[in-house]
């Protein structure tokens, strides 16, 4: 009677204890699957990260180089202004030799304080007809020379403080105008610019015929053949369409204080900011030679710096030359 009984007491046992074998046979088949996996799949080397790290940091520099031109024409659209001038060039007691109109561009560098040319600020500079005729005696006087900025009615009077001797470069001051007190200044680069570098132009190519030929057929219809360029500039200005424009190019070389690029424009651009792809000014826009689409020219505005802190110096009365 027990020999019959005892199998049947012993089986439960003998089941429980294989099954028991067999999960910690799979177990351990199963760690130590995990473990070859751990040591042998192949692990991200130092060059292949530091490789992904420079791939994702171009990308982003793309990323910002094709949304810089867009960027810095909305965020600094308003500091950036179309200069108007009437300039001649005459002898004492007789008709002026020489009596001519300036058009050319002008940013905000400090509260009330612009930067543009050297040959805006005093348009008979580097002018060979002038140059003849003050060489035989003749006076070069600045009749008129104001500012129009995007978004204000009427233009404001402006003053040139200092003048580069050794470049094309000048710094005037806003007269009468607290509004453009509160204009954004633009960022100066501390840093020089390397070639190759994307950069962007804004200015007033073409001044007043540039922005008529972009206004509402209406105002184009009207003021395309004014021969006026104060008149057109005020009724322009008076429906808001003072506007610059921006062109693109690269940075083709920097020699000295001398930038090239190939970033198209026109005279009236003359004077304007010319930012890299970071967003900041790295040059003021100066002239272009004809027949060479690479070869626009800068004035790098390291030469800026010597300028500003001689304009600070001076009182309202005394423009040094």
């Amino acid at each position: 009677m027990d020999e019959n009984n005892k199998p049947a007491t012993e089986e439960p046992v003998c089941e429980a204890w294989q099954h028991l074998v067999q999960g910690i046979l799979g177990g351990l088949l199963l760690l130590g699957t995990g473990l070859m996996v751990y040591y042998y799949t192949p692990r991200p080397t130092n060059d292949l990260q530091a490789q992904v790290q420079q791939l994702s940091h171009q990308v982003e520099q793309l990323k910002q180089e094709q949304t810089m031109p867009t960027m810095v024409l909305n965020r600094y659209r308003n500091s950036i202004c179309y200069i108007y001038g009437v300039y001649r060039v005459g002898f004492a007691q007789r008709p002026p030799a020489l009596h001519a109109r300036i058009s050319g561009t002008g940013f905000v560098v400090a509260a009330g304080w612009l930067a543009t040319n050297r040959h805006v600020a005093e348009p008979w500079y580097g002018d060979p007809e002038a140059d003849g005729l003050i060489h035989q005696g003749a006076t070069p006087h600045l009749e008129k020379l104001v500012a129009f900025f995007p978004g204000f009615p009427t233009p404001v009077d402006i003053t040139p403080v200092t003048l580069s001797a050794h470049g094309d470069l000048a710094i005037l001051r806003v007269e009468n105008s607290k509004a453009v007190d509160k204009l954004q200044p633009l960022p100066l680069a501390s840093e020089t610019p390397a070639p190759g570098e994307l950069v962007a132009v804004i200015g007033y190519p073409m001044g007043v015929l540039g922005m008529v030929a972009k206004s509402p057929s209406a105002i184009y219809d009207r003021l395309a053949f004014r021969r006026d360029d104060i008149r057109a500039a005020n009724e322009l200005a008076a429906l808001s369409l003072i506007r610059p424009s921006a062109t693109c190019g690269h940075l083709g070389d920097v020699v000295g204080d001398k930038l090239i690029y190939d970033a198209p424009t026109a005279h009236g651009a003359s004077g304007g900011p010319v930012f890299d792809s970071r967003g900041e000014v790295i040059g003021v826009n100066a002239a272009f030679i004809d027949g060479f689409s690479g070869g626009t020219l800068g004035v790098s505005v390291r030469a800026l710096q010597p300028l500003m802190a001689a304009a600070q110096k001076q009182t309202p009365a005394s423009p040094r030359q």
